[in-house]
């Protein structure tokens, strides 16, 4: 596996009725908008961030297909790989989102109630257009993978579904912890370094960035290949830039 890590901003986007919001919560809750994610897009992209992932939080639940007029707009303003994620049912709808300028597709809910449309995605699109998004939240004395935007607990074990995305053929992993998510407090690092221990594909830290320090010790000790932050960055805390010279400074590999 490439030991180069990335710093990835995300962003949680409401592409309902034609709308291209860009919002924040914490723990999947306490949703307010924030601003434009066309703006936020080419703001991170001349930061220097590697990636950009894009998650069109509202459309499992709402039932309806992920905002592709959106992503179009949100695409056309990027100039790294962008993915996408957010009510992705089917092969024809993963391709429409890669047709509108994805490189990537995540998928969460969807793989939950059916593993084989990430075999079919993997066969289709091939494996790095396929990521594997796993929210988690402890439940006990295990992680459980919660669906439909962390509102339903699929009582499915975190580590296992993780084994279960690689071997159907999932290019990376998009590890949330629901616990952390919009706190910035600090990664779940345990969680992460399980998940990054029984797989061999990329594993980007998702849920808790507050700080350079929470970033460096996701990587370092929880194993991730990848650190993704929202709020730190769309509020001004931190940019991409600081955190792959602080990355750097510490001794770990960031592409330039």
């Amino acid at each position: 596996m490439d030991k180069t890590k990335k710093v990835i901003p995300c962003l949680d986007c409401n592409l309902s009725k034609g709308k291209t919001e860009l919002v924040k919560g914490k723990k999947f809750r306490e949703v307010e908008a924030v601003g434009s994610p066309v703006e936020q897009v080419r703001k991170y992209c001349k930061q220097g961030a590697d990636e950009i992932v894009v998650l069109d939080i509202n459309a499992t639940v709402e039932g309806r297909n992920t905002g592709v007029a959106a992503v179009e707009k949100i695409a056309a303003a990027c100039s790294v790989p962008l993915s996408v994620g957010g009510g992705i049912k089917s092969l024809a709808e993963a391709k429409e989102i890669i047709g509108a300028g994805a490189a990537k597709v995540g998928i969460n809910s969807a793989a939950v109630k059916n593993p084989e449309l990430i075999l079919q995605l993997s066969q289709k699109l091939g494996r790095n257009a396929v990521v594997s998004a796993i929210d988690a939240q402890k439940v006990r004395n295990t992680w459980s993978v919660f669906i439909n935007a962390g509102t339903k607990d699929s009582g499915l074990d975190a580590v296992e579904w993780a084994k279960k995305v690689e071997q159907l053929g999932a290019g990376s992993i998009l590890l949330t912890s629901i616990d952390r998510d919009g706190m910035q407090t600090g990664f779940d690092i345990a969680l992460t370094k399980t998940v990054s221990e029984a797989v061999k594909i990329p594993v980007i830290a998702s849920g808790g960035a507050g700080s350079l320090e929470d970033m460096y010790r996701v990587l370092a000790e929880g194993k991730a290949s990848a650190v993704l932050g929202a709020s730190v960055f769309h509020y001004g805390k931190l940019t991409v830039a600081q955190v792959k010279q602080y990355l750097q400074k510490k001794g770990l590999e960031v592409l330039q």
